[in-house]
């Protein structure tokens, strides 16, 4: 990326739209493993307990895969099985390695979504359709991030936010480069469905996309609030609101997991977060006290989190499914107790350090004055 100083920083991505280029796999399916999933893996697949660090991205692909056709997509839309591997190797070679934006985490958020579907029962609650659009829109929902967040493409003056005036542009990019992938033929995994169907499938896909920027999370929130109590699944309005939250409770829901799971994603964000901070620094940009590496510790960064954020979102949804208060809505609160039990440990610990400082100093001062007097 270029300096400030001439104009816009040119933040690049794998994309270029202007040249008519398409990216296709670099890998084609004859050198994608088969891997069998054993019957552990295909029931821990279903819990938010499951610990995504233990697996390869060859390994992740083939959960994705298995997830697809156990869900009964594959025959739904008609899906040519390869054209499905050839789809998922497309997507995971355009997430990029950034710390925490990469394809683990878009592996994260589709085995979430998958574990959601199976927790609350929306199998036997909506359509095959729908669970093709969650799933989908899970999976591509941050394709190509560069790794810095929207605040910045707006304050620099990014390719992307000039693209999409400042209105939630790493979500349209994602959605971009998602129909991009689709519209190779070898990628295609909607390419046996009616043109009118795959119309709706996919505005609706862009429309959880578009969800996730967190800028509209109080919007959307208040808007199934206000359906929640009287919840009608054959209203599409109310399912179209309850998949947007869906895809923003799995976006952001790794302190639903164990704490050896949820942990390490934390130092990924954190990283990811200085990274940002350190060049708005360089570039004169404004920095949010959030992402400072002089400012913020590993739980101040999440209590107000999981306080403010994730725990009103869940709580709000267990109206609806309150089946995930065990398993989704108790290890927050636990989450949430663990690090505001860190943050007294270091609160103390700073205070243990200052009042050393002071008495360091006020012994100085009398050993001088004594020695002064002598």
């Amino acid at each position: 990326m270029t300096s400030r100083g001439g104009g816009r920083v040119n933040c690049p991505c794998k994309y270029n739209f202007d040249d008519g280029k398409k990216v296709t796999p670099r890998r084609d399916v004859p050198n994608y493993p088969k891997y069998t999933l054993s019957q552990e893996t295909i029931e821990a697949l279903k819990k938010p307990t499951f610990d995504v660090w233990h697996w390869e991205h060859n390994e992740m692909l083939s959960c994705l895969e298995y997830m697809y056709h156990d869900l009964g997509l594959v025959k739904e839309f008609n899906m040519n099985p390869i054209t499905l591997k050839r789809w998922l190797l497309a997507i995971q070679e355009n997430y990029r390695n950034n710390p925490f934006h990469n394809f683990r985490h878009c592996f994260c958020v589709s085995q979430m979504m998958y574990g959601m579907i199976h927790l609350c029962n929306l199998q036997e609650k909506l359509t095959l359709t729908d669970m093709g659009i969650l799933m989908t829109a899970a999976v591509c929902h941050d394709l190509d991030h560069p790794g810095y967040n929207n605040t910045y493409q707006i304050n620099a003056r990014t390719e992307l936010a000039v693209r999409y005036n400042d209105i939630s542009p790493l979500e349209n990019h994602h959605c971009a480069v998602a129909f991009q992938i689709l519209s190779l033929p070898e990628c295609n995994i909607f390419a046996n469905v009616d043109p009118e169907a795959f119309k709706q499938i996919r505005q609706a896909i862009i429309t959880l996309i578009l969800a996730t920027d967190m800028a509209r999370h109080g919007e959307i929130l208040d808007s199934f609030k206000q359906k929640v109590d009287n919840f009608d699944f054959t209203n599409e309005e109310h399912v179209t609101c309850l998949k947007m939250v869906l895809i923003k409770c799995c976006d952001i829901s790794n302190e639903v997991r164990p704490t050896e799971v949820a942990e390490p994603w934390v130092d990924c964000l954190l990283e990811e977060y200085f990274m940002q901070s350190d060049r708005e620094k360089s570039e004169g940009l404004p920095v949010a006290p959030f992402m400072d590496r002089d400012k913020v510790t590993k739980p101040t960064a999440q209590i107000g989190f999981i306080k403010f954020v994730l725990i009103p979102m869940f709580e709000t949804v267990m109206k609806l499914f309150p089946q995930i208060e065990e398993i989704m809505v108790q290890p927050l609160r636990d989450s949430r107790d663990h690090y505001e039990e860190l943050k007294q440990i270091d609160d103390a610990m700073t205070e243990m350090r200052r009042s050393m400082s002071l008495s360091c100093l006020n012994h100085n001062y009398t050993a001088t004055y004594s020695s002064y007097l002598a």
